[in-house]
């Protein structure tokens, strides 16, 4: 049978502008390179390497031997990789054990002869909390509280207050310092741990307000907590723990030994001998700071970085509402559909909070993300695709309450097993607010089949408990689907429905 003729493509238009950073650190190096230059970081090449290099610097004041050729190799390979990518710009953040090791020149050397035209920039204390505190905020626009972010060689602090950046110091209490420090004992390390937090007095400011964590060592501990929970979503970013759940979780971890680590659900192999070190600072840090709670970040230095590649504009904008218009444009059918949908509803929350108000906004730019998709699949492919999304100031509430909305408008049925997560993270009020959301949406686009045009020649009214739709086009809107919709949508809402044609 011949085949036929293959069609000649268009040429495509390049991809958006790229750039990467490449973290050096004590116990691992990562290349991240970043795609865009919006208000989300989207990272589209993410590789690790843990090395080591920082091990065995407190006695020997020198980087690893053992590691230096392997991370020689490594940094060239990811120089191959960010050129081929595109990548531009493209800087090496060099963090404690770089500072510190008296063979850290030398390393340096060798790796700009691998590493042409890159700047490799080894940072100071200061710097590495400072970027750190920025990355953060890049996801948590308004923290309010402590940041610590734990590496191989060092602990850096920062005090935030609603967003803004306070003092910081860096303390040589990384996970691989303090072991190597405390001689491998738990039981010294943490008396290491509590001298060094306590020439900190401000740490005290972080009393009743969150700590936010930075760092692999505690991302791997918030990995090992979602294991063992059976979380619903497995996502370290925006995950919180109380301040008591977090510290039986350090005392799990500070009393196990490797045998029980190496059997304990998520715990990461290569991290395996530094996780009871990781726990003695963040139990230590807890005590200092008397935190209600801790907030984990996948943020931290590299983002920060990221964020000093875009416009001061750019930073100051909304991530949750940037997430959701850079999801409708990439997958919707109207980009002027969205802000249509935001008027439109209205009426049906009137006094809402800023916060709700967001929450609807952010709804509408995401409601038509699954025009493209199989009519049968629509409702869980969008639901897959909200929650999972990688937008970074999102929390894990926000996510299952967007990704709710977003299947309802698809009408999925009641008892869909994929809607199970959000049904987990979700109080009754919040899923009663998406289902609402979700049957208003369903009703606009079954108005006007996803365009602004014919969406504008109706609108939404409650007076009372009746709500009223009216029509400004005739036949256009006939048909027993909008009726029915309507009625669903006053059940919902627990009111009257009408329909007025003008």
């Amino acid at each position: 049978m011949d085949r036929p003729e293959t069609a000649t493509l268009p040429a495509t238009s390049g991809h958006p502008p790229r750039c990467g950073a490449v973290d050096l650190g004590s116990n691992s190096v990562r290349l991240v390179v970043f795609e865009g230059r919006g208000r989300n970081p989207l990272p589209i090449f993410n590789e690790k390497a843990v090395l080591g290099l920082g091990r065995g610097l407190q006695t020997t004041g020198k980087l690893n031997e053992a590691a230096v050729p392997q991370a020689l190799t490594v940094m060239a390979r990811y120089y191959e990789v960010a050129r081929a990518m595109g990548a531009e710009p493209v800087q090496v953040l060099a963090t404690a054990a770089m500072r510190d090791a008296s063979n850290g020149p030398d390393f340096a050397a060798a790796l700009q002869e691998r590493m042409p035209g890159v700047p490799i920039h080894i940072l100071t204390g200061e710097e590495e909390a400072r970027l750190s505190a920025e990355g953060v905020l890049m996801g948590f626009p308004g923290a309010d509280g402590i940041l610590g972010d734990l590496g191989g060689g060092s602990l850096e602090l920062v005090e935030l207050n609603r967003g803004a950046i306070g003092r910081m110091v860096s303390l040589p209490l990384g996970a691989i310092r303090l072991s190597d420090r405390a001689g491998g004992e738990v039981a010294r390390a943490r008396g290491i741990a509590e001298e060094e937090l306590g020439q900190v007095p401000w740490l005290s400011a972080g009393r009743e307000r969150d700590l936010y964590l930075v760092g692999g060592a505690w991302r791997a501990m918030a990995k090992i907590h979602i294991a063992q929970t059976s979380y619903p979503l497995s996502i370290v970013h925006h995950y919180v723990l109380r301040r008591e759940e977090a510290r039986d979780l350090c005392g799990l971890l500070i009393a196990a030994t490797r045998r029980t680590l190496e059997r304990i659900p998520g715990a990461p192999s290569k991290r395996l001998q530094d996780l009871p070190f990781a726990a003695v600072a963040l139990r230590r840090l807890l005590r200092a700071t008397g935190a209600r709670r801790v907030v984990f970040s996948a943020n931290g230095m590299r983002e920060g970085w990221y964020a000093r590649q875009i416009p001061q504009e750019a930073r100051a904008l909304d991530p949750l509402l940037c997430a959701g218009r850079e999801m409708a444009a990439r997958y919707g059918r109207d980009t002027a559909m969205p802000q249509a949908l935001v008027d439109w509803t209205a009426p049906i929350w009137p006094q809402e909070s800023p916060p709700d108000a967001a929450l609807r906004e952010a709804a509408c730019w995401l409601s038509d993300i699954g025009s493209h998709d199989h009519p049968d699949y629509r409702a869980e492919q969008s639901f897959l695709r909200v929650l999972r999304q990688p937008g970074i100031g999102l929390d894990h509430h926000e996510r299952a309450f967007l990704a709710l909305a977003t299947a309802l408008r698809y009408e999925p049925e009641p008892d869909a097993t994929f809607l199970t997560p959000a049904r987990m993270l979700l109080d009754s009020g919040a899923m009663r607010r998406a289902e609402m959301l979700g049957a208003v949406l369903r009703l606009a686009y079954t108005l006007s089949g996803g365009t602004p045009a014919l969406l504008s020649r109706t609108s939404l009214h409650v007076s009372g408990s009746v709500l009223t739709l009216r029509l400004a086009g005739g036949g256009v809107f006939a048909g027993d689907s909008v009726q029915r919709r309507v009625e669903n949508l006053a059940a919902t809402l627990g009111m009257e429905g009408m329909v007025e044609a003008g």
